[in-house]
This record gives structure tokens, C-alpha cells and sequence, in this order.
């Protein structure tokens, strides 16, 4: 008797889900993309405010000790560097006073000459910080700087962990704010010199800002992690032979200097301040500004920020900004959308009191200016303050920028302005010396909408996943309609060999076309990372113009892409007309979109801004390119839309084109400059921002990819 057939396994769930979103691809792509916009420009209602995880924080649970006599002292400081100003530029002068002024309080000075880096290309130098060696060779010696350095050891600690307080200063050429800015942390200084409470270290360090705030406080810190304690001249005199100062600097400092090395150091950095005050009188009140940002897109805990706001709201009654694209204040379509929303949940909080949904159209507006600030500035991965040099050794900074009433100043308010910021600082030195441990509790990835609301990592990461969602789906889609057009295509032939010859050479043939579409791909992002690294070289000869880089540049970028053209085969060669290769491109798209995927999500790890930008580009370039002679010849007004629609976008992916359509959007056009361009792109390799990387590694050979694919023939 002939055995029972048994049935058929049914597939798994998850199988069928896949089979399903692939069959559905392109109805799944449009509404991941549009949920992908829309949840982006939600964030700002799905804002929470802030507050403070930590609870050994305390912000504002003691009274400010900072009293009269301790502005006063700083009031007498202000007006003598504001008299050896006016006399004289000598720097040694002002750095011997200063020094003085921290020795009558009873801390230890110490002084930190250094000569900056030079803003030179190097691979290498992305994702790490470079060692002394590296950096020996990269000295910029046309810059020479001494900053002073003030320490005041804390009566109950061990010594092992130390806060620093940093304040810029143009020891050649101050003005009356930085005088401020002085004024204001030595009258923190003097006090924290008296206090008992003081657990952990204090460094107050004088930054020489005559080469650049960032550099004097990134070659300072640089110098306190290095195992090396010989001082100045044994690790760059061989690289500077001739020290160039100003006057008689070094021999008026050197009077100072004790025998032993003068750099002092104190314990591990528990948290940073950067204290600046600005010449932009405010109209109505006194403000602070609080700039976070660092390199690569990171941020600092954000308790650090949510005590200075709640101590400078909720204490001295200063107003804090942060900073925002004030482009998109005024732009139709904001306004607009912010309309639409605050009417829908005006309906929604009518059908259901208990419904949140919706927040004023003012405030969505400056919420989503201060948001896309945010992105913009993380996704540039440049610094915008000297505390980015702090988060590069994993330390927790912020830069303050006061900034005072008009005519405050001048009016004699000058200890009143000292007393607001000092008991400002205080305060948030008090928290952070409350704490037994780093930083923890709260978000390290976030982004802002307001000093006192927040979108955190779990909220705004769903915007990408939704725009990279499609990515994988159609490169699956497309490689099974190009294995079901060969079937079809196998089916239709009148003669075949015997079946298991015919099985071999289409596996065969099947697995060396996908093969070499990845071939095809490899080699353009091999290109890509060849382009990247040339301005390495082309740097070398710094008598070349920026039009001349940019040219040469170019012009070796296209020696690239022909150099694999004649050596490995053309990676943009098709095979034949025949009906077995019709559909190549569409294995050539898969690869391209696999890849884009890929690069996409490790930059999201890297760099979340700068991925979620790639991604509003990338992913419509990606899933709507189809070669032009297709849509030509149909001739239908649908393939007409679309063959436009990706002319335009093919046109918006150039990079050199993105860069002056996004000056133009907000608000920064001021006519095409082709020197524009390769400053753009050569501050970012100066600062290492990974959005370099991204730009030549991923996102230009994927645009490449899909030019290919809109001329294939």
C-alpha cells in the first residue's frame, strides 16, 4: 500500500511577515518614508521636560555663600587688568598679576606654555585622540600661548578627583567682557579658597586665547592626561627651535616659576565649566547661553545642564537660550504645520480631556528651531565651545555665556552682574562636589528643544528606524524579482540541456550576476574611500590655493574612478541587450541599497545627526532610482514625474550641491563662492568629524551607485 502524502510544513509567522512586506515592498516604502518625516517633525510635542535624576545633585538646597567682600576682590581684578590694558600689551605683565592674585588666595599657580596644532589632515585621527607623538609632528609654531593655571586643594578630599573652571582670556588684546569673565570666576575662586565643605579639587584655568580657545584648552588637557611631566621644552623644542613670544613673556613668567615642572595637576575631572561673558547687550535682561555640543555628536549627561538652568532660572533669575536655526523661525511652512497641529489637538483635547496631544504654534515653532539647531550643529560634529576638548577625554562640560543688559554695565551694575554669575557658578560646583561618582544617572544621548524640555534617545531614534526601515525590504524585493524573471525566462526556452546540467549553470550564473553587482558596488566605495584620503596628500603643499585643491582634488577623484575602469573592467559596464540581463540593474540597485543601509545604521552609532540627515537624503535617492530609458520610453506622466523626480534628486545628492541648497534653505546664501565649499570640507577633517568619513565613504558612492543605475543602458 502506498504511504499517506504527508502535508506541507506551513512557513513560520515571521517567514510570512517577510514574504509579505516584500511582495507589498513598494506600499511598505512609502509609508515608512512618510512616517519617518512625520515622527521627525513630531519630536517637538513629544518633547518631556527636564529634571534631574541624580538625587545627590541637590541643586539650591544651600544658600550662596558668595558674599560682598568676595565680589569686591573680583571688582578690584577687573579694574586692574582693565588698567594694565589700557597702558600696555604686554602679556607677561597681566599673566604675573593674575598669578599673584591666585597666590594671595592661597592656591597653587602653575604655568602652561604651549604652541597649538595645526589644522592638518590625518586619517588616523577620526575617532581617537592623538598621541604626543602625532601631535609633536602637527605643531603650529607661528602661535606661541601661556596660560596660567590656579589650584585650590579641597580640605576634605583625597586628591583623586577635581573640578576645572575655564576662562578664555586674550592675555595681548582683552576687552572689557573678558575682564568679566575673569572677575566673575575668581570671585568662585576666592570663596571655594575658604570653604570647608569642598570635597573635591578646584582648577581654575586662565586659557591664552590669542591661537584659539578650543586650541589652548584642548593642548592644556592634552598635557595633563600625558604620562610626561618634563615640561614645555622637552617634548616641543626640537619641533619649534625658535620660540616666538610677545615682548618678554617667558622671562617675565619664568620669574614665577619655581624650580620644579610647572605644570600642576590635581585629580581625576568630574565635570567642566567654560565661562565666557559676550559684548551683546541684551535689551530687557540679563541671559545665559549654554552651549553643550562636542565632537562627533556628543553630549554631555544631561543633569549637568538641568542644574545650570535650574539654578540659573529658579535662583538668579537669569534667561538661558540654547542655541537654534533662527532661519526657521520665519519660514511659511513651519508656521503652517504648527497651525495644523495646534488645531488638531485643540479637537483632540475636545473629544478626550485626558488627550495631550498638541502645544502652541509659537511654541512648536521655536521648539522645532531649536531641535533642528541641535541636529545641525551634532551632525557637523565640530565643537562649539572648548568643552568639546573635555568630551574627547569623556569628561561632562558645557560652555556659559553670560550675557548682560544693555547698559547695565555701564551703569555701574558691575558687582551685581559679578554676583548673579558667581553664585551661578558656585551653585553648580556645590552639585557636582555632592557627587560620589561620574555622571550616570541621566541621558547622554538626547536632543534639546528648550532648556527645559528634551526628545531622549528612545523617542528619536524611531524617526530613523522608519526612514531606513524600507531599505532592507526593497533590496529583498528586487533580488526576488530578478530571480523570478529568470525562472520565467528559463521556462520559455524551446531547448534546454538535461535538467541537472541546466540546475548547475543557472545557480551558477544566478549566484556570479549577484556577485557581480556587488563586485560593481565594492568597487565604487573603494573609490569613495580613495577620495576621501587624498586631501591627506594634497594637503602636503600648502602653497596651493583652495580652488586649486578643490581642482586638483577633482581632478584626482576622476583619475581614481578610470584607474579601476581599465585595470579591473568598468564597474559601470553592462553586459548584453538580451532579455536574460534586462533586469541587471535592478541586482545593482539591491547591492547599492544594502550598502546605504549599512553605512546608514553604523553611522547612527557614531554620529545619530549626521545619519538621520543621510538618511533624508539617501533613502528617496535609493528607492527611486530606475534607469531614465525606462521611464522615456513610456512616456506616461507617471514615469515622466519620475524620471524628474530623480534628475532632482541625482542633482541634490552631490555633495557640493547639498552644501549650497542647505546654505540657501537656511538662510546663509550669499551668492555661490566655490572656496566655500572646500572650507566647509576642510574644517571638518581639522576638527576629525566622523561626518567626513560618512560623506566620502558612504553617501558619495552611493550617489554614484545611482547615477549608474539612471544612465544604464
Amino acid at each position: 500500500m502506498a504511504e499517506p502524502e504527508t502535508s506541507k510544513p506551513k512557513p513560520r509567522p515571521i517567514v510570512r511577515l517577510g514574504t509579505l512586506l516584500i511582495s507589498h515592498s513598494v506600499l511598505v516604502s512609502v509609508v515608512c518614508c512618510v512616517a519617518g518625516v512625520l515622527a521627525l517633525l513630531l519630536l517637538p510635542i513629544l518633547a518631556k521636560n527636564t529634571y534631574i535624576s541624580e538625587n545627590a545633585l541637590m541643586p539650591g538646597s544651600a544658600s550662596p555663600m558668595l558674599s560682598n567682600l568676595d565680589v569686591s576682590d573680583a571688582n578690584r581684578l577687573v579694574n586692574d587688568l582693565s588698567e594694565l590694558s589700557s597702558r600696555s600689551n604686554d602679556a607677561g605683565i597681566v599673566q604675573r598679576l593674575v598669578g599673584r592674585y591666585i597666590s594671595d588666595l592661597g592656591g597653587e599657580v602653575g604655568y602652561h606654555q604651549f604652541h597649538p596644532d595645526s589644522s592638518r589632515f590625518h586619517p588616523l585621527h577620526f575617532f581617537s585622540v592623538p598621541d604626543t607623538g602625532i601631535v609633536q609632528e602637527n605643531i603650529n609654531c607661528s602661535c606661541h600661548g601661556i596660560s596660567v593655571t590656579g589650584i585650590v586643594r579641597a580640605p576634605r578630599g583625597d586628591g583623586k578627583e577635581a573640578i576645572v573652571l575655564v576662562t578664555p582670556y586674550n592675555y595681548t588684546n582683552a576687552g572689557s567682557a573678558d575682564h568679566l569673565s575673569l572677575g566673575i570666576a575668581y570671585s568662585v575662586f576666592s570663596l571655594l579658597s575658604q570653604v570647608t565643605w569642598l570635597a573635591k579639587d578646584i582648577i581654575w584655568l586662565i586659557a591664552d586665547s590669542q591661537c584659539g580657545e578650543y586650541a589652548s584648552v584642548a593642548a592644556w588637557l592634552r598635557d595633563y592626561h600625558s604620562p610626561t611631566f618634563s615640561g614645555f621644552h622637552a617634548n616641543n623644542s626640537h619641533t619649534c627651535d625658535v620660540i616666538t613670544t610677545h615682548h618678554d613673556v617667558k622671562e617675565n613668567v619664568a620669574k614665577d616659576m619655581s624650580s620644579r615642572d610647572s605644570f600642576i595637576r590635581a585629580g581625576t575631572m568630574a565635570a567642566a565649566l567654560v565661562v565666557k561673558v559676550v559684548d551683546r547687550n541684551e535689551p530687557f535682561e540679563d541671559s545665559l547661553a549654554v552651549y553643550a555640543e562636542a565632537s562627533n555628536g556628543q553630549m554631555p549627561n544631561l543633569d549637568l545642564i538641568n542644574i545650570v538652568n535650574y539654578l540659573a532660572v529658579h535662583r538668579q533669575g537669569l534667561r538661558v537660550k540654547v542655541r537654534k536655526l533662527f532661519s526657521l523661525l520665519d519660514t511659511k511652512w513651519v508656521s503652517f504645520l504648527a497651525e495644523v497641529l495646534e488645531s488638531l489637538g485643540s479637537i483632540a483635547r475636545r473629544l478626550n480631556p485626558q488627550w495631550k496631544f498638541g502645544i502652541p504654534a509659537a511654541d512648536y515653532v521655536d521648539g522645532t528651531a531649536t531641535l533642528f539647531g541641535s541636529l545641525y550643529h551634532q551632525a557637523l560634529g565640530v565643537p562649539t565651545g572648548p568643552h568639546g576638548a573635555f568630551r574627547d577625554y569623556q569628561v561632562d562640560a558645557v560652555t556659559l555665556e553670560f550675557s548682560p543688559r544693555h547698559y547695565s554695565i555701564s551703569k555701574g551694575r558691575t558687582k551685581d552682574f559679578i554676583l548673579r554669575g558667581g553664585r551661578l557658578i558656585e551653585g553648580v560646583i556645590r552639585s557636582v562636589n555632592n557627587l560620589l561618582e561620574k555622571f550616570h544617572q541621566s541621558f547622554f544621548l538626547y536632543l534639546l528643544t528648550s532648556p527645559s524640555k528634551f526628545v531622549s534617545v528612545g523617542v528619536y531614534m524611531i524617526a530613523f528606524a522608519l526612514l531606513v526601515a524600507p531599505l532592507p525590504v526593497a533590496a529583498a524585493s528586487l533580488y526576488a524579482e530578478a530571480n523570478c524573471l529568470d525562472m520565467s525566462l528559463d521556462d520559455d526556452k524551446s531547448f534546454s540541456p538535461p535538467a541537472a546540467t541546466v540546475n548547475e549553470l543557472v545557480i551558477s550564473e544566478r549566484s556570479w550576476r549577484w556577485i557581480k553587482a556587488v563586485k560593481k558596488v565594492l568597487i565604487v566605495h573603494l573609490w569613495g574611500t580613495t577620495v576621501s584620503l587624498l586631501p591627506y596628500f594634497i594637503s602636503q603643499t600648502p602653497s596651493l590655493t583652495p580652488i586649486t585643491k578643490l581642482a586638483v582634488w577633482g581632478l584626482f577623484s576622476v583619475v581614481c574612478l578610470l584607474f579601476p575602469y581599465f585595470l579591473l573592467g568598468s564597474p559601470f559596464a553592462s553586459v548584453s541587450g538580451t532579455e536574460e540581463y534586462k533586469h541587471e540593474w535592478a541586482l545593482l540597485k539591491s547591492a547599492t541599497i544594502s550598502a546605504a543601509f549599512i553605512g546608514l545604521g553604523l553611522m547612527s552609532v557614531i554620529n545619530f545627526a549626521a545619519a538621520e540627515f543621510g538618511a533624508l537624503l539617501m533613502v528617496p535617492m535609493c528607492l527611486m532610482v530606475q534607469p531614465l530609458k525606462l521611464d522615456l520610453r513610456a512616456r506616461t506622466l507617471k514615469n515622466l514625474a519620475r524620471a524628474a523626480v530623480n534628475l532632482v534628486l541625482a542633482i541634490v545628492g552631490l555633495p557640493p550641491a547639498t552644501y549650497y541648497i542647505l546654505k540657501c534653505t537656511f538662510g546663509s546664501f550669499d551668492g555661490i563662492n566655490i572656496e566655500d565649499f572646500w572650507w566647509w570640507v576642510e574644517s571638518l577633517w581639522s576638527w576629525n568629524s566622523a561626518t567626513y568619513l560618512f560623506l566620502g565613504m558612504v553617501h558619495l558612492p552611493c550617489w554614484l551607485l545611482c547615477v549608474q543605475i539612471l544612465l544604464h543602458s
